[in-house]
């Protein structure tokens, strides 16, 4: 029987299976490697085998490049992200007077990952902070949301009472609220939202594991306005 793929029985399978069990057969027909014309991928001229080869090779050589490039970006990124964080840190273990704080934090935040909007409210804190704007009154639903949150919350804003803390809430089309959590306990004690104009800057398939550390450190500095553990 004769077919496309096969001539008298013997498929192209048998050919490949053939050629992959005898290494030595095309050191015995050699020639057979220069008069072997394939199609180019890159155009419709015919080459030979070992062109079409150095081809496959070139283009595997340049999707490598193309992944070390990738790799060295993400690097690099990373890198970028991390010394912003320490610099964040640093001037919380920097701020002498508690009661600073909450706007320190607020502030670098936004400084140094370009944060359009940002606001904390801190509804545990100490009597001698009961005046400053970071304890001011928040409503039990909102106290009740942040409990819930297993995860920093990312999505649109839908008119949250949270975007009243914020300078423009007007202006607010995507929130990101991170729960402020000591370390013994369940509930939280507070609040910390980033909002932006964009839509799509905090959306709700977004990975949140870096808002949760950022939660953690904050959570950790915010301990100071706290009242002390009885």
């Amino acid at each position: 029987m004769t077919s496309a793929s096969g001539v008298q029985g013997i498929t192209e399978a048998d050919i490949a299976n053939y050629l992959a069990n005898t290494p030595g057969f095309f050191e015995r027909q050699a020639e057979l490697l220069s008069a072997i014309q394939l199609t180019s991928p890159h155009g419709q001229r015919a080459v030979s085998l070992q062109e079409r080869q150095m081809e496959m090779l070139r283009d595997r050589i340049k999707g490598l490049e193309q992944k070390i490039i990738e790799m060295i970006r993400h690097g690099q990124e990373n890198v970028a992200i991390a010394d912003k964080l320490h610099r964040w840190t640093r001037a919380l273990m920097l701020t002498a007077h508690a009661g600073e704080l909450p706007s320190v934090l607020v502030r670098e935040l936004m400084h140094q990952f370009l944060i359009p909007q940002g606001g904390i409210r801190i509804w545990g804190a100490a009597p001698a902070f009961a005046e400053l704007e970071f304890a001011q009154r928040v409503s039990d639903d909102v106290k009740s949301f942040a409990g819930s949150l297993t995860l920093p919350y990312c999505g649109a804003n839908s008119g949250f009472e949270a975007a009243q803390w914020l300078d423009d809430p007007a202006s607010v089309m995507s929130m990101a609220m991170i729960p402020l959590r000591d370390g013994g306990s369940t509930g939280a004690f507070g609040m910390l939202v980033l909002a932006s104009s964009d839509p799509t800057r905090y959306t709700a398939d977004m990975g949140t594991e870096f808002l949760m550390r950022i939660g953690e450190t904050a959570s950790a500095a915010l301990s100071r306005v706290l009242p002390p553990a009885a």
